[in-house]
């Protein structure tokens, strides 16, 4: 984890303490009529996007399409770098990383 003194932190209104990305799925074609839907009821496709944010500087971009719930991962992998979020692994998360391989250390 970044050393506090790299790092400049900011004041944040409430609600903007987070970063929020956005998920959602199509719903056309799905019922007979034009113009109407099934209640409940949606593709596994989609798209994916970032929600503004003033306090983290997030100015959202083009929404990513996914084609399959197996895709939705590598999506929001591909949203957050293409924004330039960093994310920082949780207590319980920590147990499935190690540092550098000494390999890729002494290279």
């Amino acid at each position: 984890m970044p050393d506090s003194k790299e790092l400049n932190s900011l004041d944040a209104k409430q609600g903007e303490r987070m970063i929020e990305v956005k998920l959602r799925f199509w719903t056309n074609d799905l019922a007979s009529s034009e113009g109407q839907i099934w209640p409940k009821h949606a593709w596994t496709s989609g798209v994916v996007r970032m929600e503004r944010n003033r306090s983290h500087g997030i100015v959202p971009g083009n929404p990513v399409a996914f084609n399959s719930l197996l895709d939705l991962v590598a999506v929001i992998e591909k949203v957050l770098l293409e924004h330039g979020i960093q994310l920082h692994a949780s207590r319980r998360m920590r147990k499935y990383i190690s540092g550098p391989r000494e390999a890729e250390v002494t290279k």
